[in-house]
């Protein structure tokens, strides 16, 4: 109980502390908070460990941090960027796998690890993205509303590359693999249960939320319509992993469709509040606990630095290419490129399904580690740096 209690007085507080300190700095919140759990964790301080009290509260945080970007995403907008999101998204999915590969292939990895290593760099979350915007005062504007929708088009993509990949490679079922259960891990029983999620979450967030939030509006209890918008983001985040796709797809779209009611300010202003002042700055730690540095030779440094480059040019020249291409003048298709980097939990996620099904060893597994984090970590300050001359003039 102890170390329970302390653990999130080190969280809070440091999360707290080290955001202050970015800010003063000139960059994002969000970066000195991502850092927090790096100079905590087993990297350097070895004050934290991931353990399941921190990655629970982390996958919460997370969670309602995607469902906030759904409630302040303009449904209209969203509509208008859809050309553009698409190319972002094939982009972002179709250099990265060919980078990933030719990199894993001129490092004498075998010829399956290396296709597999081409589909570790697909991945994309958003969320860090997404915080980052708000901060930056774009996450209204058109190209933020284009980097969330390619991302929910890239995490379909995504999935489709590894399902083929898998069983191409002869890696199994994708979708039990991912958390969607087990049996139906073909192509077409994927993009069924895909379409099929979409379809009923849209039509029950259409249809059936409207009327419930306003029934429940009506109860006595203050946080009544708090408690029901958090219980639908994670009951949509959960309906989401058994579709195959990441939890933060699930909550993006229920926060989509509850931004189209008379509700829409009410929930955001109250998530916030309490996202923030609890399970968000878990989740932010939570990414920089994955970093461990010890016992890593010349060579694999090497390694890491090379994957995490291609990683982040492909990325930012195949999303921001699919901008340019739909419309967007360079610096902002920069910038959409730069919200595509970050690999985060989706990137770890894919790992771990390749580490389980043999499809890569605890080295490039590790790699992939370290990726994930130091992509999800240069996110925000190129982000900052690609939208800053826009927000300064916002501000001014």
């Amino acid at each position: 109980m102890t170390s329970f209690l302390l653990q999130s007085v080190v969280v809070l507080a440091s999360v707290l502390l080290a955001g202050q300190i970015s800010r003063r700095l000139g960059q994002p919140a969000v970066l000195g908070q991502l850092l927090v759990g790096v100079l905590l964790g087993p990297a350097l301080l070895g004050w934290l460990e991931p353990n399941l009290f921190i990655t629970e509260i982390a996958e919460i945080g997370v969670v309602l941090l995607m469902f906030m970007a759904g409630l302040e995403t303009n449904f209209q907008d969203m509509k208008k960027t859809a050309l553009a999101a698409t190319l972002v998204a094939v982009g972002g999915v179709a250099l990265p796998f060919v980078g990933g590969w030719l990199v894993a292939d001129a490092w004498g990895y075998t010829s399956a690890t290396a296709i597999f290593t081409g589909v570790l760099l697909v991945a994309t979350s958003v969320s860090i993205s997404a915080q980052t915007l708000r901060e930056l005062g774009y996450l209204k504007e058109k190209s933020g509303v284009t980097i969330l929708s390619a991302a929910v088009l890239d995490d379909v993509l995504g999935i489709i590359v590894l399902s083929l990949v898998m069983g191409a490679l002869g890696g199994g079922d994708v979708a039990a693999a991912t958390g969607g259960g087990h049996g139906g891990g073909s192509v077409p029983m994927l993009l069924l249960k895909i379409a099929g999620f979409f379809a009923a979450g849209a039509l029950v967030g259409w249809k059936v939320l409207p009327p419930v939030i306003r029934w429940i509006s009506r109860f006595e209890a203050s946080t009544a319509v708090l408690a029901v918008g958090i219980s639908l983001a994670l009951l949509y985040a959960w309906a989401a992993e058994q579709a195959g796709l990441a939890g933060i797809i699930g909550a993006y779209l229920v926060g989509l469709m509850l931004s189209l009611t008379d509700f829409k300010k009410r929930l955001l202003h109250e998530v916030e509040e309490t996202a923030f002042a609890f399970f968000v700055p878990f989740f932010f730690v939570s990414v920089g606990l994955t970093a461990e540095f010890a016992g890593m030779t010349a060579a694999f440094a090497l390694f890491v630095g090379v994957l995490v480059m291609v990683a982040v040019l492909t990325k930012l020249v195949g999303s921001g290419l699919g901008a340019l291409l739909g419309g967007f003048k360079l610096r902002e298709s920069l910038g959409i490129g730069a919200g595509m980097v970050a690999r985060g939990e989706v990137g770890l996620i894919v790992a771990a399904i390749g580490l389980e099904q043999g499809l890569i060893e605890q080295e490039l597994y590790t790699a992939m580690v370290l990726v994930s984090l130091l992509t999800t970590l240069v996110t925000p300050p190129l982000l900052k740096l690609t939208f800053r001359r826009k927000a300064v003039d916002k501000a001014a």
